[in-house]
C-alpha cells in the first residue's frame, strides 16, 4: 500500500474543513471548537488544530489529507503538520476583504514546502464576490514565481475538490494519464482533466 499526504491550508473561512470533509472516503477527524477571538463574527466554530481525511485512489494508494488552522496564532501547525507532504492545496475565498493579500501570506507561509513539492489553488467565494478573478490569482502567482493551477471551486462538491487533489498530483507528475475523470461517486463536473484549468 503506497501512502501521501497532502495539506490543505488558506485563511479562516476559506473551506479546509469543509473540503476535505467532501472529499475524504472515510468520517474525517476534526478539531472544531467554538471561536474565543474576532473569528466568532465570521463563523460558529473553527479548527484549532488540523482536520483529517483519507481520500482512496486506484489500488492500494491512500492519499492522507490534513487540515491547517486559518488562524495566525495557531500558525504554528503548518510546518509540523507540512512534514512529509508531497504538496499543498491552498483553498482562498472572495468572502475576505482582501483575498489576493491572502494568497500572497499563504505562499510566504509554505514557500520551502512548495518550492520543495507542488501546489494547487482553489478559489471559494466567487459565487459571491467574481473579484479578484481567477487571472489575477494567476498573475499574482507568476509575480510570486510560482506556477499552480488555480480553480473556481466550491467547497461542498467532492467532484471539485478531487479535480484540485488531481491537479495536483499532475503537476507533480505531468505523466500520469489525465484522461480519466478525478475520484468521485457523483457525475464528473463539465471539465474532466485537470489540464484545463492551466
Amino acid at each position: 500500500m503506497t501512502h501521501f499526504k497532502i495539506i490543505f491550508s488558506g485563511p479562516v473561512g476559506a473551506g479546509k474543513t469543509t473540503a476535505i470533509a467532501a472529499v475524504s472516503d472515510i468520517p474525517p477527524v476534526t478539531t472544531d471548537t467554538e471561536p474565543t477571538d474576532e473569528t466568532r463574527n465570521l463563523k460558529a466554530t473553527t479548527t484549532i488544530a488540523m482536520d483529517y481525511g483519507v481520500l482512496h485512489l486506484d489500488g492500494d494508494e491512500r492519499v492522507h489529507l490534513y487540515g491547517t488552522p486559518g488562524q495566525d496564532r495557531f500558525s504554528f501547525m503548518r510546518p509540523i503538520l507540512a512534514e512529509g507532504a508531497i504538496g499543498v492545496i491552498l483553498l482562498i475565498t472572495n468572502t475576505r476583504p482582501a483575498p489576493l493579500a491572502d494568497l500572497n501570506e499563504f505562499l510566504d507561509a509554505f514557500h520551502t514546502v512548495i518550492q520543495d513539492t507542488s501546489l494547487a489553488v482553489g478559489v471559494t467565494g466567487m459565487d459571491i464576490h467574481r473579484h479578484p478573478s481567477l487571472d489575477h490569482y494567476r498573475q499574482t502567482l507568476l509575480h510570486a514565481h510560482v506556477t499552480a493551477p488555480v480553480f473556481e471551486v466550491d467547497a461542498r462538491r467532492r467532484p471539485d475538490i478531487a479535480l484540485l487533489v488531481q491537479a495536483l498530483l499532475l503537476n507533480i507528475d505531468p505523466g500520469l494519464d489525465d484522461t480519466r475523470p478525478p475520484p468521485t461517486t457523483e457525475p464528473p463536473p463539465a471539465h474532466t482533466t485537470a489540464r484545463d484549468y492551466w
